[in-house]
């Protein structure tokens, strides 16, 4: 699969008008649309070609009410009671509309537009307990004691970095995730709460009444920023940033600031509309460095013209892959450096397998549909100016679960591999795996910890780790793996890249550096690892069936497997680049 430079507007405008009509193809599943019992919100996408005020025309004709507009994308939330409504406003100007999951009130959700982000401020009865980083300077020089247990600091040598560039307290890195729990010990300093918002709110059930985020834990179901239920954006947060604060985990790069810009809901699904309001807000507030997660719910793989989807299903494919290059390119130009997990479904990302997850959204929904590589996109990760990130065990060996494949792969990050080392003591070790900060929420909410903060039997399972101070603070940890676990390491050489790099503003409140810098000094800077021998890895030592089998492609300097190498923090900070 290619990188899409190409704008779809073209193809969209050709299907538009039709992409409600005709049956669903044969073998198709439904297209997961609530019966429209109320309003229902969409992500209605604009033509390039000036003609705003009729597009808007064209919604309110279609008996739509527009909520708000994101002018820098080119698109509109509206809402509508209409049935036909996403037939209705396909008209010169609108490529198309798409349902928005997340906003849409039937089906249980909670109907709130939180396009501007919800701040801590407007979560009724919420105080945080952790400081907000306000300016403050971290001093990141040494380890901490847990470090001793981060094989994946060692392998990019962030340890060494840090001795020339810890990290700058004014380069800010944005994680789009599930939340960051600024209450941690290793993280309170460290995130800046007053930039943080929360794009999301909780959907208690789908439209099939199956339990998506359960009762909401806050009035209105708006989480405030500095909260995270699922645990997956704290673990990530601590990997780019933990202080070096003399307990606990540090991160790579322990001196810069974390703005939490949360597009994820409790259960994990991460739907277009926030995802784009997120990283609007992200490049519009000056962020340097923002942290992606893989995919965009509910499809896997975005295909314009499937022939297993239905019309509708091919228009709002078309429409995420659109109106997400719009707000990829719109924060590159505002000089964001874009990083991403390459994916965890063990999947040749130039040579797909069938996908058999999509759509991920309602629940039991999912069909198989053979997939065009050519054609077809994982967003954003394959999307425009994305750094693309594959999984590694500590062997340096590609994890079984990591995606791979040419182009997409530039990088390689230690992102945990339990069962590498086969055949040696370090076996299905959970110390193969990733430990980062976690979240006390989560872990308390999935069962992990008792309301005391002690470990349950199944979170010793799943991996929970507790770190006491001697005045009886406990902050929690968790070993896990994946590429988002690998993708931060990425995220926090960027920061350093930065810190050491960067031009410092006449006022000395920021530090900029052109994105496709930062991505030239990563790439030239990364340790070359050739495909192994034989270049087909068989993982049926540990288990795995011949669907896990991967085939390196490509050169020492340029393969599938690593990119163009494993990231290197320290000799991205000490090397002359040209």
């Amino acid at each position: 699969m290619v990188k899409r430079g190409r704008v779809l507007a073209a193809a969209l405008s050709v299907v538009s008008g039709l992409a409600m009509a005709g049956p669903a193809p044969a073998g198709a599943a439904p297209a997961g649309a609530a019966p429209t019992t109320g309003p229902v919100a969409y992500t209605v996408l604009l033509a390039e070609d000036g003609r705003h005020d009729a597009a808007l025309a064209a919604i309110r004709a279609a008996q739509g009410t527009v909520l708000r507009e994101n002018r820098a994308l080119g698109l509109v939330v509206a809402e509508s009671s209409a049935a036909d409504f996403a037939e209705r406003v396909v008209v010169p100007g609108v490529l198309g509309a798409a349902r928005s999951r997340a906003l849409s009130r039937s089906g249980g959700s909670v109907g709130r537009d939180l396009g501007v982000g919800a701040t801590v401020a407007d979560v009724t009865g919420y105080s945080p307990a952790g400081p907000s980083r306000a300016g403050a300077v971290t001093a990141a020089v040494g380890m901490d004691p847990l470090d001793a247990k981060l094989w994946g600091l060692r392998m990019v040598r962030a340890d060494k970095a840090r001795e020339r560039q810890p990290g700058d307290h004014r380069v800010r890195v944005g994680v789009i995730d599930s939340g960051i729990d600024a209450t941690h010990r290793d993280l309170a300093t460290n995130v800046d709460l007053a930039a943080s918002r929360n794009f999301v709110a909780d959907i208690p059930n789908d439209v099939n009444g199956v339990v998506i985020d359960g009762p909401c834990e806050f009035a209105g179901c708006v989480d405030p920023p500095g909260h995270d239920d699922y645990g997956h954006g704290t673990h990530v947060a601590g990997t780019i940033a933990a202080a070096a604060n003399g307990s606990g985990t540090s991160g790579v790069a322990p001196g810069v600031t974390l703005v939490d810009i949360r597009a994820t809901q409790d259960s994990g699904w991460t739907f277009l509309q926030p995802f784009l309001d997120a990283l609007t807000y992200g490049a519009d507030i000056g962020l340097n460095v923002i942290n992606l997660p893989f995919y965009i719910d509910p499809w896997l793989y975005n295909c314009p013209d499937n022939p297993a989807d239905t019309p509708a299903q091919q228009l709002e494919q078309r429409i995420t892959i659109e109106a997400v290059n719009r707000a990829l390119d719109y924060a590159h130009r505002k000089g964001v450096t874009l990083i991403s997990p390459i994916g965890f479904a063990h999947d040749d990302l130039g040579h797909p397998n069938p996908d058999t997850l999509s759509p991920t959204f309602p629940a039991n929904s999912a069909y198989t549909r053979q997939i065009d590589g050519a054609s077809c996109a994982a967003m954003p990760i394959e999307g425009r100016h994305v750094i693309g990130v594959s999984g590694l065990g500590p062997s340096e060996g590609k994890a079984d679960y990591s995606n791979y494949g040419l182009p997409e792969v530039e990088l390689g990050g230690p992102g945990g591999f339990r069962k590498d080392g086969l055949g040696t003591p370090s076996f299905d070790a959970r110390e193969n795996q990733i430990l980062s900060t976690y979240s006390r929420a989560a872990a308390t909410g999935k069962g992990w910890l008792t309301p005391e903060g002690d470990i349950t039997p199944l979170g010793d399972a799943q991996g929970m780790l507790k770190d006491c101070t001697q005045d009886g603070t406990c902050s929690f940890f968790r070993w896990a793996e994946s590429t988002s676990r690998a993708a931060p390491h990425v995220s926090g050489a960027a920061a350093l890249v930065i810190s050491q790099y960067g031009i410092k503003n006449r006022g000395g409140g920021r530090i900029s550096m052109n994105p496709a810098s930062v991505r030239h000094v990563l790439l030239t800077s990364a340790r070359r690892h050739p495909c192994p021998t034989p270049r087909l890895v068989s993982y049926a030592g540990i288990g795995r069936p011949p669907a896990y089998d991967a085939y390196c492609e490509g050169t020492e300097w340029h393969n599938g497997f690593y990119g163009y190498g494993i990231v290197d923090a320290y000799a991205a900070v000490t090397r002359r680049h040209p």
